[in-house]
């Protein structure tokens, strides 16, 4: 082999490592199963759990809140589809709200997931039936309001608003 050519394969080799550190460290997996899905991500090949995914449709339509986000969160653990993390916030909403008073602890984090769902695909419609609010700014305004202290919290007619 001519040293040119064992120089130019001795590049080529570090290069592909240095990538793969790169990666790995921009990447930051806990397990080498995490590994595969983050570099699915990377490549735009990336699929969520679909048996997990109607376990947690299953719950959410139970009302099981919390057990619907656990699967969502099995389902999509890189958090990059948008209609799973809709429906992670949208879980928080039904479960957090009140005829009363709003629980700000279980909204907060139904906006952050809502946000996220914005930043995944911003022209994102639910197709589920059973769902009063389909786009994702109407579940960020109702988080939104929620959270805010205004005097319309104490108007005694509230008592008579749905749920969405």
């Amino acid at each position: 082999m001519k040293p040119a050519y064992s120089h130019i394969l001795c590049i080529a080799i570090t290069a592909v490592g240095l990538a793969l550190i790169t990666f790995l460290y921009w990447s930051r997996p806990r397990t080498f199963a995490e590994v595969g899905t983050k570099a699915q991500v990377a490549a735009g090949i990336y699929e969520i759990d679909k048996a997990a995914f109607a376990s947690g449709l299953d719950a959410f339509h139970r009302e099981d809140y919390e057990g619907a986000r656990i699967a969502f969160n099995r389902a999509d653990p890189e958090r990059h589809d948008a209609s799973t993390q809709y429906y992670i916030a949208y879980s928080y909403y039904r479960q957090g709200w009140g005829r009363l008073s709003n629980d700000d602890k279980l909204f907060a984090p139904g906006l952050e997931a809502v946000n996220r769902v914005i930043a995944l695909d911003p022209n994102f419609r639910s197709n589920d039936p059973d769902l009063k609010m389909q786009a994702p700014s109407e579940l960020k305004t109702e988080l939104e309001e929620g959270l805010k202290i205004t005097p319309s919290d104490f108007n005694p007619l509230k008592l008579t608003r749905e749920r969405k």
